[in-house]
């Protein structure tokens, strides 16, 4: 296994013959050659850059002239890696987070409670739960300077240079570092106008005769999924109007439009009210995981370090649902 900038240098014999002359274009061709990676293609990795298409094919073709190797091939679904390809990306994303932490540790972000923190997290999220938290973290330190990125898709800690990233459902093998933080429930409800009208769900099964209320283009939509004597099944209400956000999905189902799967947070204050009810809690789920995560580090930012501990204990809404 590539794991040192070093070794990564030995396995692609000539990639360091120029490095001392044109070392920072080298890091450039890494940073490019993973953006356009994890977007899927060059046209993706572009825009991601903000760059010309042309000029970020151009960067990961001099990659691949100055290594000697193929590192991506061109299919119909996008970019695959070569086997060469997939040791330098996971090289590359070793080397350069070894420099952002060099970096890092020479400027004294390491052992200082100052300079910036990238925190991710899911839109409603994010809005509703982590950011009146962390706006009284900015009080308590003042010498921190916070960039709260809300999206609900995953971004990539290394690219983008995230320090934290808060992440719903259950994570994938690899090197990031994760602290359990609760879980939600998934939930599905409709207000007590449209029930009164169409009748209540008593099995899931029910649920085909009913409009429902679905999301398109969410990586991580809640499931239309129940349990019922340990065996799990899915069952789905007509689609009767298709949104792209959590919020336009809650006031469908407010104004009575049809049934919606939602996550617990995203609706705590309409199940309090009253103005949504949970249908077909018996057959529901296992809670999905919520987990801050963070590159490995050691020591670890202290700025992170303080984060992860100030937010914890007050996101209680992980705990009560």
């Amino acid at each position: 296994m590539i794991s040192t900038i070093k070794e990564v240098f030995c396995h692609f014999g000539n990639f360091p013959l120029n490095f001392r002359k044109d070392s920072m274009d080298r890091f450039e061709a890494m940073s490019v050659l993973l953006a356009v990676v994890d977007a899927g293609s060059l046209s993706a990795g572009a825009r991601r850059l903000h760059a010309p298409l042309a000029t970020v094919s151009r960067k990961v073709a001099d990659l691949e002239k100055h290594l000697g190797v193929r590192l991506v091939l061109r299919t119909r679904r996008g970019l695959a890696l070569t086997e060469e390809g997939r040791a330098f990306v996971a090289a590359s994303r070793r080397i350069l987070a070894e420099l952002d932490a060099a970096e890092r540790q020479a400027t004294g972000d390491y052992g200082a409670l100052r300079g910036g923190l990238h925190v991710t997290a899911p839109i409603a999220f994010g809005e509703r739960h982590l950011l009146p938290i962390a706006l009284e973290f900015l009080k308590e330190q003042p010498d921190i300077n916070l960039r709260l990125t809300l999206v609900d898709r995953q971004l990539s800690l290394a690219d983008e240079h995230i320090d934290v990233a808060i992440r719903i459902g259950h994570l994938e093998d690899s090197a990031l570092i994760a602290m359990r933080l609760g879980s939600v429930r998934r939930v599905i409800c409709a207000s007590p106008d449209y029930l009164a009208r169409r009748g209540v769900p008593r099995q899931p099964e029910d649920l085909a005769q009913h409009d429902g209320i679905s999301f398109q283009g969410f990586a991580t939509a809640p499931e239309w999924r129940y349990r019922r004597d340990g065996a799990a099944f899915a069952v789905e209400p007509r689609s009767k109007l298709a949104v792209n956000t959590t919020e336009a999905a809650i006031q469908a189902a407010l104004s009575g439009i049809g049934i919606v799967r939602l996550l617990s947070y995203q609706i705590s204050d309409e199940l309090c009210s009253g103005a949504l009810q949970e249908l077909l809690t018996e057959f529901a789920p296992e809670p999905l995981p919520v987990n801050a995560i963070h590159r490995p580090g050691d020591p670890m930012p202290l700025k992170v370090r303080r984060f992860l501990d100030w937010i914890g204990p007050r996101l209680r809404v992980l705990r009560a649902h």
